[in-house]
Formats: structure tokens, C-alpha cells, sequence
């Protein structure tokens, strides 16, 4: 089982996002840090605006010069620094994936360009102001666990 480390900045720049999109839900990239077997660390979230009360879309154009930015700040260093996945909120739904959180999480992992082993959802809302969450990997073609989210300080 993966285990997904999200520090206090993270989640504090997720949490705004929330707090802005209000009852729409909200949602980017996962960039991550490989910290040890099985084990990475978030270390930036983009945020892609909001969606609807129901649904969340990434504009393809921007994301694409998101990831080139990051490769070229982490010196295309792919085996310490890499894409983990998505993150978006369900401000008025349970922190599971929908059939439509598994169909895109899937599309991703199959997609033979991405060549992905792996990638992470992270699924968030804000309970009683406090940011909450709940992480899924999914391997191709058809494999989704639960994984282990760790909120550091």
C-alpha cells in the first residue's frame, strides 16, 4: 500500500482552494517527492479553478505547462520527483470516488503515452473548517485501493 505524505503548506494551499470554491467543487495536480519504498511526500498541488456543485474539469492546455514547469524546476529528476495524480474536493459528497473519479483515474493509468505505474486521487473537503481527506491509487488497467494519507505538521 502507497502511503502519501501531505505536508501543513499543501494542505493549507488545498484548504484555500476549498474555502474559495465554496459548495463547487475545486481541484489540480499532485506533484510528489519519492521519500522512501512505497512512500512519497506531496510537495505541490496546483490549483485549477472550480467547477459545479457535481464536477470538476482540468483545462489540458494549462496542466500540460504545469508539469513541464515542475520537470524543469526539479531537473527532470523523475526518479526522486515526479506527477502523483489529482486532487479535487467533493464539497457535498462523501470523500469517495465517483464512477466518474474512476473513469478519469483509470483513463490516466492506461493511457500508453503517460506510461504510468500509478496515480493518486486525492479526494478533500473542509469539515468544520478544517481540511479533510482521503487518498485512492489506481494501477492499470482496472485496480483501485485505498491508501495511506498522512497529514504532517
Amino acid at each position: 500500500m502507497l502511503k502519501i505524505r501531505l505536508p501543513r503548506d499543501v494542505a493549507n494551499a488545498i484548504a484555500d482552494a476549498c474555502r474559495r470554491a465554496g459548495t463547487r467543487e475545486t481541484g489540480g495536480m499532485l506533484f510528489g517527492e519519492h521519500v522512501g519504498p512505497d512512500d512519497f511526500r506531496i510537495v505541490e498541488a496546483t490549483v485549477e479553478g472550480m467547477g459545479t456543485l457535481a464536477g470538476f474539469l482540468r483545462r489540458v492546455g494549462a496542466a500540460l505547462l504545469r508539469l513541464e514547469s515542475f520537470f524543469r524546476r526539479t531537473r527532470r529528476d523523475y526518479q526522486r520527483f515526479n506527477y502523483l495524480g489529482e486532487w479535487h474536493s467533493h464539497p457535498s459528497f462523501a470523500l469517495q470516488p465517483s464512477t466518474i473519479d474512476d473513469a478519469t483515474m483509470f483513463d490516466i493509468v492506461n493511457d500508453p503515452e503517460t506510461e504510468a505505474r500509478f496515480a493518486v486521487s486525492l479526494i478533500v473537503k473542509l469539515d468544520d473548517n478544517e481540511l479533510a481527506g482521503a487518498a485512492f491509487t489506481y494501477y492499470p488497467p482496472n485496480e483501485r485501493e485505498a491508501t495511506e494519507l498522512l497529514f504532517e505538521a
